[in-house]
């Protein structure tokens, strides 16, 4: 698989086969997503792999707080979409294209739910990768680059047979996290990724979203 094949491929995987990754396999993976560029080679990134029973414990501590309706909160800024903007259509779009593949409809509040559930248990998923930087630095100075490093990650995993999904939803509830997989205070947790082996056989696998073409978005000067 070549880098183009895989960039055009990749995509988020929101159901996961049980099957375990081996140890190995994700120490590539890791390997690889820390050839990253940064800026000035400061390498900002660090990385806490959790599977198995701890796993399992943040799926349902996220889950539980889900639940009895605690405010969500992030160790970084979230991106916001102005409602009359083409962002926020994007994600009204691709939100509608999920519920229809997954045949969940506008009224079924509880299906819904379970839904956003989902998310917050990582798809089923049986090993996540949390990206980290030290509170030493700013809250976005190194954010460009955990963003590099975690596409590199993701294009990592395709050719292992594995899938990705990029998850605030494992993050929002910090303080769990960093208590059961023992992250310290100086470290600032910014995003998590979901890792295994894809459930082909779930219909959101097969739903692809839309991507603007790049004649839309681009200016050519002096060509």
């Amino acid at each position: 698989m070549d880098i183009f094949e895989a960039v055009r491929s990749r995509m988020s995987i929101r159901s996961f086969r049980p099957d375990p990754v081996e140890k190995s396999v994700l120490k590539e993976i890791i390997e690889t997503a820390c050839q990253s560029p940064s800026a000035m080679n400061t390498q900002p990134w660090e990385f806490v792999v959790v599977t198995g029973e701890p796993l399992e414990e943040i799926k349902a501590e996220n889950c539980r707080r889900f639940r009895a309706g605690e405010k969500p909160g992030s160790e970084h800024e979230v991106i916001g979409w102005p409602k009359e903007s083409v962002y926020r259509e994007r994600q009204v779009e691709l939100a509608k294209g999920l519920f229809s593949v997954m045949e969940i409809r506008r009224e079924e509040k509880e299906k819904r739910q379970e839904w956003m559930e989902r998310g917050f248990g990582f798809f089923g998923a049986p090993a996540a990768i949390f990206l980290l930087t030290d509170r030493s630095l700013t809250e976005t100075g190194p954010l460009l680059d955990l963003g590099a490093a975690m596409q590199t990650l993701c294009l990592a995993a395709l050719p292992l047979g594995l899938g990705t999904c990029i998850e605030d939803q494992g993050v929002m509830y910090p303080d769990g996290v960093r208590r059961i997989a023992g992250i310290p205070e100086e470290k600032r947790i910014i995003i998590s990724v979901a890792i295994g082996y894809p459930d082909e056989s779930f219909p959101a696998n097969r739903f692809r979203s839309h991507r603007e073409p790049a004649e839309s978005l681009t200016r050519w000067i002096g060509f």
